[in-house]
């Protein structure tokens, strides 16, 4: 993989049309970029082949998946060990309700997406699962009132 590669105005228009469909026909994401379907089907495969492009996904409704209710975390550990943050870690790749699991830098160590059906199964998490780890020292909620914007793949 090639860790410098060079993107010009035209990978980037390429990537943006990507991000907004990724299920695109060559030849339509090649009328988009204004380009003929080979050049562009060759510059898709360089931005797979060089790790820009890291796959492709399938986004869902959190609605639709019985998992309306949305709230960040932030969570602070009273041990600042690697075998405390390895547990934690551990312990939110299981946990279904978790998103998203961030190592963030500031006054708390993680930051979670967290998804479930309603606020008690939220209160249920909580307690559950995070008020069950052995070095969660402060636990903060913000829930999601609305997403205005939202870019995540």
């Amino acid at each position: 993989m090639q860790q410098n590669m060079k993107i010009d105005a035209i990978d980037r228009r390429i990537l943006q049309v990507l991000k907004q469909d990724g299920r695109i026909s060559n030849v339509q994401l090649a009328q988009r970029v204004d380009l003929s379907p080979s050049a562009c089907l060759r510059r898709v495969q360089e931005l797979e082949k060089n790790g820009v492009i890291k796959g492709y996904r399938v986004v869902t409704s959190p609605e639709h998946m019985g998992r309306g209710f949305v709230a960040y975390v932030t969570v602070g550990l009273s041990s600042h060990t690697k075998a405390a943050q390895e547990g934690f870690e551990r312990a939110m790749l299981v946990a279904q309700e978790v998103a998203e699991c961030h190592n963030i830098a500031g006054s708390f160590e993680y930051l979670l997406r967290v998804e479930t059906k309603d606020l008690s199964s939220y209160k249920r998490f909580h307690t559950d699962v995070l008020g069950t780890q052995a070095h969660v020292s402060a636990i903060s909620t913000h829930i999601v009132m609305n997403s205005s914007k939202d870019e995540r793949g």
